[in-house]
């Protein structure tokens, strides 16, 4: 059994973590962290992670990046892996991150979607056959209207992924109404829409001449992503240190 300290478990994914860890027999939260705590876990939680002795194999961060060094600090002197799946890390802390890495296992993704992951690799391989016969490729994200960034991390992750396999050589258009000009041949469009309490949903589409190819991911909750930190958090128990990715874990 995987032994899980939940950091962040008070915040909404860290109970959705919470509720689906009862639901599988093969991991088991055995502590919580969080600065706020009504009772509701039927395991111990600390107000911070130095604060918490109990016995683990591994730690899942959803919570602020106000805590990565403390947090760091712990699992590299209890040498524990961790899934990051906080965001809005700075670059002095992205490269704190990298640095641990030499120490611990630590896996960051953009997305902890399994199934986001795996279109992440479809999409290259699209990417490499369809451009070679002159598809133009576009991203369409949507979200619910309370997300304040755009376009979304997955949809950078889709284009990043795709450009990765054609060389780099394309670049990102983010609004067409600015430039009154046809479309460049190397180039990855990405819209974006955000309206009513859509979860997640990411489409690339490789329009060619005459047929159009169409990949898309739909979140319908947030569940998704827990079930990705919890997959995550099992494959790095007992992995050498070193910086892991969802692609890891799909394989």
């Amino acid at each position: 059994m995987t032994r899980i300290i939940m950091v962040g478990c008070n915040g909404k994914m860290g109970q959705v973590i919470s509720n689906l860890v009862n639901e599988d027999e093969s991991v088991q939260i055995v502590a919580g962290v969080d600065v706020f705590d009504d009772g509701r876990n039927d395991y111990p939680v600390f107000k911070n992670i130095g604060e918490c002795l109990i016995e683990a194999d591994a730690i899942i961060d959803f919570s602020s990046p106000k805590g990565l060094d403390l947090l760091l600090d712990v699992a590299i002197k209890r040498q524990l892996p961790i899934v990051l799946c906080t965001t809005g890390y700075s670059d002095e802390q992205l490269e704190q991150v990298k640095e641990a890495s030499e120490q611990i296992a630590i896996l960051r993704s953009a997305n902890m979607s399994l199934g986001v992951n795996a279109l992440l690799k479809l999409v290259k391989t699209a990417a490499r056959i369809l451009t070679e016969a002159d598809f133009d490729i576009e991203i369409v994200e949507k979200h619910h209207n309370q997300k304040v960034d755009a376009p979304s991390g997955t949809a950078l992750a889709l284009a990043d992924a795709m450009n990765e396999a054609l060389k780099n050589e394309y670049s990102y258009t983010y609004d067409r109404s600015k430039d009154r000009k046809k479309r460049e041949k190397k180039e990855i469009g990405i819209s974006a829409v955000r309206g009513g309490n859509i979860v997640g949903e990411h489409e690339v589409i490789f329009a060619g001449t005459d047929e159009v190819i169409e990949f898309k991911h739909t979140a319908y909750s947030k569940a998704i992503f827990g079930k990705g930190a919890i997959s995550a958090a099992k494959f790095l128990v007992n992995k050498a240190p070193g910086m892991y990715h969802m692609q890891d874990v799909i394989g």
